[in-house]
């Protein structure tokens, strides 16, 4: 039995299973042609960050008393074995320290199971929602992708802190 223990540890440190994510390729300044071109036909304004990710931000509609919403789509590639994915970010919250809290982390795990596309991810002191997209994406599909992130993360917004409008 321990032959067999042993020799699967073996086979699957040496395997794509286990050593399957790869790290993001780097982006450049200027930001990823393919997304510059999407967001171009998609007709939407936007500038680039130092990180090469494009910002957009948003004016929701007037019945929302002017809010607006940031979206990054970001340039780097993640890959995962055969996959290839980019992120679409959407903040929501900002927490006042390191941890969230409880009832804020759960309600966030809760909003995750809810979505249809996209879930919540910690970036630091941010709760943001996090739509991940084949890299080949079409336009309508970015599209898509956008509007999902921006709803669901202003719709979070409003709900952790009535009244603001941070992003």
């Amino acid at each position: 039995m321990r032959t067999f223990a042993a020799a699967t540890l073996l086979f699957l440190a040496g395997s794509s299973i286990v050593n399957a994510a790869e790290p993001a390729k780097a982006a450049t300044p200027s930001g990823d042609a393919s997304v510059r071109q999407l967001l171009d036909r998609l007709e939407y304004k936007y500038d680039v960050d130092e990180e090469g990710d494009f910002r957009l931000t948003f004016g929701l509609d007037e019945k929302d008393d002017g809010r607006s919403q940031l979206v990054f789509v970001r340039s780097p590639v993640e890959t995962y074995g055969a996959h290839q994915v980019r992120e679409i970010w959407s903040p929501a919250y900002l927490a006042t320290s390191d941890e969230f809290p409880a009832k804020v982390a759960n309600r966030l795990l809760e909003a995750s199971h809810e979505s249809k596309l996209g879930s919540w991810a910690k970036q630091g002191r941010y709760a943001v929602f996090v739509v991940k997209l084949r890299a080949d994406a079409t336009a309508a599909e970015l599209d898509d992708a956008v509007e999902a992130a921006l709803r669901s993360a202003d719709e979070m917004e409003q709900e952790l802190t009535p009244g603001k409008d941070e992003f």
